[in-house]
């Protein structure tokens, strides 16, 4: 069983989550909404928001502490931001050291109001990353119950093998779309496949650019081809991006992004719509503008 089964189809991404205003009431009933609608997953990183949104969603949790044992807490660290005083960097970079990766997880489960992490990654790969450093600090955190599950965001196949042969990955969280396809055909999702480990995938309608505001003529060719298959199925574009994806053998967990009600229910559609093998080469196609070879 892939280490990541316990997530929700769906993962539901917090990233604008410090965007939106919104009050801690306000918060727990779209944390609770989402939950009750099937998506009980969420997606942090310290850096979100300037290092605020774990602190807005615990501040949430706080409100109804039992909510939190129908919930999956996602969190990513490894990048210090530039210019903020928990970043205390004079420049951006990555940081997979023992003392910064411990430092990481003690804050977001404080801000979060938690005891437990169901999944930590390294946000981003670090060419600086020390695999036997790493694996023995995740080794400490998963004894002291402080991290459930750990794996990677935006590893390459080779930096995710290293680091597996060190200490056991759950999964990569990769950007994967018809407008980015390399995950694909560069061994990332072989290496998955192989594994028996779902991808989990953010910005999985190109941070709204299938949809519409982006002019390009790849994204026109998207998004003309998605509106006439969602018109032929009867179903809402983006369910029609959110099914291409969930039709790939790793069965991946889509990152929604979107906290709109109407969002939510047009990824989930996406569960009882099985794309055949043409509709989905349909789409690749129109993001790579030539036909498969």
């Amino acid at each position: 069983m892939s280490p990541t089964a316990a997530l929700s189809p769906f993962v539901a991404g917090t990233w604008r989550l410090a965007e939106r205003g919104w009050s801690a009431a306000q918060t727990l009933r779209w944390i609770e909404a989402t939950a009750e609608a099937g998506v009980s997953s969420f997606d942090h990183a310290d850096i979100y928001g300037g290092y605020t949104v774990e602190a807005l969603f615990g501040d949430a949790l706080a409100l109804a502490p039992g909510l939190r044992q129908r919930l999956q807490l996602v969190s990513k660290c490894g990048i210090r931001l530039a210019g903020h005083p928990r970043g205390a960097a004079r420049v951006k970079h990555y940081d997979t050291s023992r003392a910064h990766i411990v430092a990481s997880v003690e804050q977001s489960l404080r801000e979060l109001h938690t005891d437990r992490l169901d999944l930590l990654l390294i946000h981003r790969p670090d060419p600086l990353l020390d695999a036997a450093e790493v694996a023995a600090t995740v080794a400490d955190l998963k004894r002291d119950g402080k991290i459930l599950a750990f794996g990677v965001s935006n590893f390459s196949p080779a930096q995710f093998a290293l680091l597996d042969t060190h200490t056991p990955l759950a999964t990569n969280q990769i950007e994967l779309h018809p407008l980015r396809r390399e995950p694909l055909h560069d061994g990332t999702l072989d290496q998955l496949q192989q594994r028996g480990l779902r991808p989990m995938v953010w910005s999985p309608l190109a941070g709204g650019r299938l949809l519409g505001g982006d002019e390009s003529p790849d994204a026109q060719r998207v998004r003309w081809v998605l509106g006439s298959i969602a018109a032929r199925l009867g179903v809402a574009p983006a369910t029609v991006a959110y099914a291409w994806l969930l039709r790939h053998p790793t069965r991946p967990h889509p990152l929604i992004g979107s906290m709109r009600p109407e969002g939510l229910q047009e990824a989930l559609a996406a569960l009882t719509l099985t794309l055949d093998a043409q509709t989905w080469a349909e789409l690749w196609q129109a993001g790579a503008g030539q036909a498969l070879p």
